[in-house]
Formats: C-alpha cells, sequence, structure tokens
C-alpha cells in the first residue's frame, strides 16, 4: 500500500500526512484543515488563542470549543495521576525564562496545581493567576485529530507526524529511528496501528544542551533526567505527555508509571510495535 504524502510547516515543527485509497488527496486537506484549528485554539504564542483567553480570563469563566475542554481535562487529570511529574500550570515559569511570550496581564505565579484549573460545561476558568501550557499534550491531540479526519474522509490507512508524534493507521508500518542526544541514529522496528512520541532532556551542563530548545519541566526542586525518552500508546496525546512523566520520573519507579497512565516506555533495543 503506497500512501500520498504531504507536509506543511505547522505546530512549530512540519507536520506529514500521508493517508491511502481513491480520495487520498481530500483526506490529507481535511486532516491539515483539522490542524490548523487545533493550532488556532491551544497556541500559547497566539494572543487570540482559546488557551490565551483562558490565561488572561483574570478567573472570569471563558467559552471553549469542546476540544479544547477535553484537552484540558486529559491534561489536569494526568497531572494528579503523575503527581506533578506532568504539569500543564508552568507558563507563567516558561515565560519568566523567556521560553514563551508574555501577552500581558497580570504577573502570575510560576506554576500551580491540578486544582487551579476548574472546567464546566463549556466553559473553563482559572481560580488562581496560573499561565496553562498545553504544549506538553496540545501535538499529539492534534495528530489524533488528524487521524480521525482521514478516517471520517474514507481513507483506509493512514499517518500523521507531527514532529516526531507519529500515529499510523490500517495496512501501513513505517520504520522508525530515534535520534539520541550524541546525535546517532537508533533504529526503534516498525510502527503498527499505534501512537509513539519522543522528548529529548539534556543535562544542564551538557554542551548541546542548546541544539534541544524544548523544555522537559520538572516538579519543584528536581530536573528532568537526561535521555531520550520514547512512549509508545494507542493515542498520540498521551505518547506526548508521558514523554514528560518518564522525562521526570525516577529510575525505579519510571517504567511502572508509565505502564500505569496508559503507555509503554521504549529502550534502544529494535522492537516490532503494534498497539
Amino acid at each position: 500500500m503506497n500512501p500520498i504524502r504531504r507536509m506543511r510547516p505547522m505546530l512549530g515543527t512540519f507536520v506529514e500526512v500521508g493517508a491511502c485509497g481513491p480520495g487520498a488527496a481530500g483526506a490529507i486537506e481535511a486532516a491539515f484543515a483539522s490542524i490548523e484549528r487545533a493550532q488556532a485554539r491551544w497556541s500559547f504564542h497566539d494572543a487570540d488563542s482559546e488557551l490565551s483567553r483562558l490565561n488572561r480570563s483574570a478567573g472570569a469563566r471563558v467559552d471553549l470549543h469542546p476540544h479544547t475542554l477535553r484537552v484540558l481535562r486529559l491534561a489536569a487529570a494526568l497531572m494528579r495521576r503523575s503527581h506533578g511529574a506532568f504539569d500543564c500550570t508552568v507558563g507563567g515559569l516558561l515565560v519568566r525564562d523567556g521560553a514563551l511570550p508574555d501577552h500581558g496581564g497580570a504577573a502570575g505565579l510560576p506554576r500551580g496545581a491540578a486544582d487551579d484549573l476548574e472546567i464546566g460545561p463549556g466553559w473553563a476558568r482559572l481560580r488562581r493567576p496560573v499561565q496553562i501550557t498545553l504544549d506538553g499534550i496540545a501535538k499529539g491531540y492534534a495528530v489524533d485529530l488528524a487521524i480521525a479526519a482521514l478516517r471520517r474522509a474514507g481513507a483506509p490507512a493512514g499517518s500523521v507526524n507531527a514532529g516526531g508524534d507519529l500515529r499510523v493507521y490500517g495496512e501501513l508500518a513505517l520504520p522508525l529511528q530515534r535520534r539520541e542526544l550524541d546525535g546517532r541514529f537508533t533504529s526503534l522496528g516498525a510502527l503498527r496501528n499505534a501512537a509513539v512520541a519522543s522528548s529529548r532532556a539534556a543535562a544542564p551542563d551538557q554542551e548541546d544542551a542548546a541544539a534541544f530548545p524544548a523544555r522537559v519541566v520538572a516538579p519543584e526542586g528536581r530536573r528532568p533526567h537526561a535521555g531520550v525518552w520514547t512512549v509508545l500508546a494507542r493515542s498520540a496525546w498521551r505518547a506526548d505527555a508521558l514523554t514528560k512523566v518518564a522525562a521526570n520520573t525516577p529510575a525505579p519507579q519510571r517504567d511502572a508509571l508509565v505502564r500505569r497512565l496508559g503507555g509503554c516506555l521504549l529502550g534502544t533495543a529494535p522492537l516490532e510495535l503494534a498497539a
């Protein structure tokens, strides 16, 4: 099965969408459209996004799209279940450090708690002046939405790769390679009917730390564990978010926690992946 593939700059990276079948071109356009909508809703960099409106709301209720509410619920639930190894409330910290833009408003807390986010039917509000960032989960969720768009458009098989957040379905098998911190590539076999994501956390004293600008923020008083953390899951949002859990969890508990939260942490041995 030979899919048609298209690539566009989106989500702060390059997104490649592949689809099979007679309507593949239209399915790919539908997938890109779904990603554009997700980007417009959840971008911290866009001052007009739904997420930015929530962060500037000063405790008021903000009407939000159902997908926005769902990704917020998932982020808060994972923050609780991972005991803060995944943290969606660190936007203020990243703004302070210059890693995310300051869109104005009152100075917020550097980080908060999952209970700072209150979600109701059709709305959400912030109980304290925290800044929510969905950077650790939204790209994967956008990949899942794009896969759903491919399916609705009738593509019998397809794939979406957003800078390493990858999901595949149908009779496709995509080879995987992971770039390690030292620049070498490790083969991870082939991905079928599953999702995979990787996050890099370089040690602060490593010379190449600047080569990995994406920030993995550890719980207060700790540092992420250096390495490239790759997680297999059924959905891309879960794989995406659990890479941060892996990076922020001590080795003795890491594998068990990732599994309990619905993922599988991949090592360096070649594997045939399926879920």
